[in-house]
Order: C-alpha cells, then structure tokens, then sequence
C-alpha cells in the first residue's frame, strides 16, 4: 500500500497558486476576501 498524500509542490501551485487564483472569477473573490481580512499570505 502506497502512502494516500504525495505532496508535489508543482501540483500544488497549479492548483492553488497565485497565477491559478487570478486566472478564475471565484479566484479573484477569494484573494480579495483575504487582502481584505489582511492576510499576509494570499496564496501559495
């Protein structure tokens, strides 16, 4: 039995990356939700 969570960091930007983000309508929601809250991370 092989390990339920490989983490690969390219799969992750892809995924959930800043440039992803932008590139959607609900993306952009949410970096605006999180600069408004003033998060110091918007993305990974």
């Amino acid at each position: 039995m092989q390990p339920t969570y490989r983490p690969s960091k390219i799969c992750r930007a892809r995924k959930c990356g800043f440039r992803a983000r932008l590139k959607t309508r609900g993306g952009r929601k949410i970096l605006a939700n999180r600069r408004r809250i003033g998060r110091k991370k918007l993305a990974d």
